[in-house]
This record gives structure tokens, sequence and C-alpha cells, in this order.
């Protein structure tokens, strides 16, 4: 890790957040109009108790399906009309065009993307970093994910837009990579020491694979691309529900910022349910219980009310969940050097998954409920129907009405988790992060801008509006991003911060938007 210098960041107050204007990049260019983000199909979730089968993504079933069988989320097919989103995509600005334009330039002929620059870790970490400018920097899984989700926020799939052909090429080294991995450990790929896994995660690979390819379900070409897919995407869904522990988290994936992998990780399983794979009730809720269990441990705006759910889904947890892992300074000393200060607090202080960095920490947990309960707002729904239906059992009605209760829980967890971040963006050490920008920090604001997009409002407006500007300000000439601590590869910094500039095009459900509108 670096030590923090080059360029310190000059903070401003603006609408009552921060920003820090770096290096300021021309003017923007053209704009193009974006079109609104289509409704998915309604979340599959399997029922209550053990982890369903992964195999139920029928391959004839595209995003754009609106009826789901009862089977596979606990009650009647219902059929929602596509609505239109309540927040309108900002056209791509020419900063946001460069950026894209940098990254497909930076494509291997693999179809992937490497680092794009910057250290590597010494086999098993025994010799610490390897840097210079022979330093190999092949294609690899996390890096070629991020860089096409990016693409794809962007309106690209392999049928359509003006990057089409290279969102094609990354689907193809994702699967293949998904392919020929085990079936049963929590890997994807064999490539180890990326920035990536060093920093956020060992199995960072997994959750933005599985990230990418939910958004792009029902989106392939029918040339077998599409069945390729999905055979690969129930594969890693499979792989996620075999290793989770009972408190939500994976064993081994202990890294300098980890937090932010196992965001990721719910991100992606919340958006496959809502694309209408099957994922397992078990698994939502060991996510959701260990979310707000992690954000309740720490002073917050909203600490006390999240520490009274916390008490309540703690109360409720099965008896075969298990506890979390040990935790502590001699978790954290393991990754970071003795003595050394992070965030601004030493390191026997600081959460060992977090490096003491309350960006990462509430970023990354509060956009897990938020995801929750984009999820949740879909299945709301679906069982009201099943209430009101003259058809349903007794069994079924009960059921219908314990889920509401759940996602009522979701909600107000969501409603908390948020205040938790939005109350602490007027303070510069919150908003800086580590101190100047790394991936982590782009990771980051990406988190906080898709959790306000939901909400709507004037805290989103206010965010994406200050986001943007600073953005832009940190942009390169050559129209990439880069960090200045920990994750410094061009890849997956360029990419984090389209996605936070692109935020308003992310997938949120409709009806995740429409509840958030009516509060």
């Amino acid at each position: 890790m670096k030590a923090r210098l080059a360029r310190p960041l000059v903070l401003l107050a603006v609408c009552g957040l921060t920003v820090f204007p770096l290096a300021v990049s021309g003017a923007d260019g053209p704009a193009e109009k974006g079109a609104a983000s289509a409704a998915p199909e309604p979340p599959a979730i399997s029922s209550e108790g053990d982890k369903a089968a992964p195999d139920k993504t029928a391959p004839e079933k595209t995003a754009s399906d609106q009826a789901t069988p009862s089977a596979q989320a606990g009650g009647p097919a219902t059929t929602s009309a596509p609505q239109p989103a309540p927040i309108k995509p900002k056209p791509i600005s020419g900063n946001t065009q460069k950026g894209l334009d940098y990254l497909v330039a930076q494509q291997d002929t693999s179809g992937g993307w490497g680092q794009g620059g910057g250290w590597r870790q010494s086999a098993n970490g025994a010799n610490g970093r390897i840097e210079g400018e022979n330093v190999k920097d092949p294609p690899d899984l996390g890096n070629t994910c991020v860089a096409t989700l990016a693409l794809i926020r962007a309106g690209n799939t392999p049928q359509k837009g003006p990057y089409a052909k290279n969102v094609a090429r990354a689907v193809a080294f994702i699967c293949q990579r998904v392919e020929r991995s085990d079936k049963d450990s929590l890997y994807v790929t064999d490539v180890r020491d990326t920035q990536l896994q060093v920093k956020i995660g060992p199995y960072v690979d997994t959750f933005l694979a599985g990230l990418v390819m939910s958004e792009l379900k029902g989106k392939m070409p029918a040339d077998g691309s599409d069945k390729r897919l999905l055979a690969a995407l129930d594969k890693t869904v499979a792989k996620i529900e075999k290793n989770q522990k009972g408190d939500g988290t994976f064993a081994g994936n202990q890294a300098w910022a980890s937090v932010l992998s196992q965001g990721l990780c719910s991100k992606f399983i919340n958006r496959a349910a809502q694309n209408g794979v099957a994922v397992s009730r078990g698994f939502f809720d060991a996510d959701f219980d260990g979310s707000v269990a992690e954000l309740a441990r720490k002073d917050s705006p909203a600490k006390a009310d999240l520490a009274a759910l916390a008490a309540t889904t703690a109360a409720s947890a099965p008896a075969s969940a298990k506890p979390a892992e040990a935790s502590g300074p001699a978790a954290a000393a393991a990754y970071l050097p003795a003595g050394r200060a992070v965030g601004g607090k030493a390191v026997g202080g600081a959460a060992p998954s977090d490096a003491g960095v309350n960006l990462y920490f509430f970023s990354a947990n509060a956009s897990r409920i938020a995801d929750q309960a984009n999820t949740t707002a879909q299945l709301e729904k679906k069982a009201k129907v099943v209430l009101d239906s003259a058809s349903a059992s007794g069994d079924e009605k009960q059921k219908a009405s314990d889920d509401l209760r759940r996602y009522e829980t979701v909600r107000v967890a969501q409603q908390s988790a948020v205040k938790s971040v939005v109350e602490q963006l007027g303070q510069k050490d919150f908003v800086a992060g580590f101190g100047n920008n790394g991936g982590e920090e782009f990771l980051s604001y990406m988190n906080i801008s898709e959790m306000l997009l939901a909400k709507a409002g004037p805290e989103w407006e206010k965010w994406d509006r200050v986001a943007t500007e600073t953005i832009n300000r940190a942009q390169n000439g050559d129209g990439s991003w880069s960090g200045q601590h920990c994750i410094t590869g061009r890849t997956f910094c360029t990419s984090a911060a389209l996605l936070t500039l692109l935020a308003d095009r992310a997938p949120i459900p409709v009806a995740a938007s429409a509840t958030a509108e009516k509060k």
C-alpha cells in the first residue's frame, strides 16, 4: 500500500456534501441521450429452509418475461406491466464517453482486460509487491468483469450498442473462465494475486462475474451464447450458495477491505433474483441479518435503530446459523503492516475487513440492504396477491403474511441504512475515504449512488451532482481514472468511476423505485 501522497485533496462544501477537486479534464464533448432501464422479471427466490438446487433458470425465459411460476417465488403467477422509471437517465457526457473509449481501447484480443498498470503481489505474498514497467499485466477475470459492467451500464449488450462486439467478446472470456473452474470452491479463476483480490477479497472475480451475467440474462443473442451464459450463471450461483456461512459471509474472504467484495456479492445475488434466477431464501436471510448486524456495531446517526433491528433479526435467526468469524486486531494485523495507521485510526482499532475506513464499511453494508429492499419490493406485490386470493390455502396465506412482515423489516432497515450514510456525507473524513482516490473510493461512490437512486429525491440529486463534478475533475487526459493507493490499476478505477457517473442507468427495479417515491 503506497503512502498517502500525490495531489492532496482540497475539500469544499457543496449542498451539504463534500467534494474533492483534483485534476481537471477538458470540457464535456457531445452528449447522447440514454433510455430508461426496462423493468426486469419478478425475482425468483426459492422457499425458506434448505438452499435450493441452482438450476432453475430456463433458457427460453428472458428478463423481459413478466410471469413467474409460483413454484419459484412462493405464490401464484402474476403479471406486472412495465412502468417508466421515476428517474430519467442523463445523456452520456463527454467525460463519460472519453472513459468508455479508453476502456474499449484497452481490451485484449482475448476479450479480457488486465489491471491497466500498477503493482502485483508476488506469489503467495511472500516477497511483497512486484512493481515496475516490466510487470506482466495479463487479462484477468475481475478487471474484465468490471470493465464489461461499465459498458453494459452505458447501454451496450452483445446484441446492441456501439460496443456490442466488445461486450460479446468479454462475455465469452468470462464464461470460459467460469466453465473451467471446479464446481465446489468459490473460485472461478486460477489467476491469483491481482490488486482486486489482495485488496478487496480473493473471490471478487466470482462476485463480479455473477453480477455481469445476471445483468445480461435475457439480453444474449439466441445463437447458443444465451444458454452458455445461463449455465455459467447457474454454476456461479451454486458456488455462492454452497460456500455461504450462516452469518452471510464466506470463509477465506479476507483482504484489506473485503467488506467491498461482500457488498458486490449481495449485489450479484439480488440482481440475479430480480432477473428471475432462483436463489434460496436462506441466502437472503443470512445476507440481510449479517449486514444489519455489521451496521449496528459501528457508530452512526442510525446506530440505535440498527441495533434494535439487529436484536430482532438475531432472535429470529435459525439455530443452525453459525457465529461470525473472529475479528479484531489480530485479523487486521494479518493484512496490514504492524503499527500502520489506516483511515485515521490505528490498526488495532480497525474492523478487520474495512481497513478502518468508514466510507468502505458503510457504503458496502448499506448498499447490501438497499439491494435487498429492491428485491423484496418486487416480492411484496406477489405476497399481497396470495393474501387476496380466494383459492390460496391457509398455509399459503400464512407464509405470505410472514413474508410481508419480513419485507417490512427490510424496508425499515433500508431507511436506517440510508440514514447512516446520508448524514455522514457532509463529513470531510467520511467522504475522503482513505484520504486520496483509489479504486476502493470509486467503488464506494458507486455503492452510494445506486443506494440513493432507488430512494430518489433531494439526497440523490445532491449526491449525484457533487459526485459527478468530483469524478470529472479527477479524470486523466486520456480519459482514464487512476488510483493513488491500493487499487491503482486504471481498468478498475476507470470502470468504477464510470459506474458512478452512469448510476442513474443502474437496473433498479421499478417496484423499488415506486415504493421509495411514495415515502
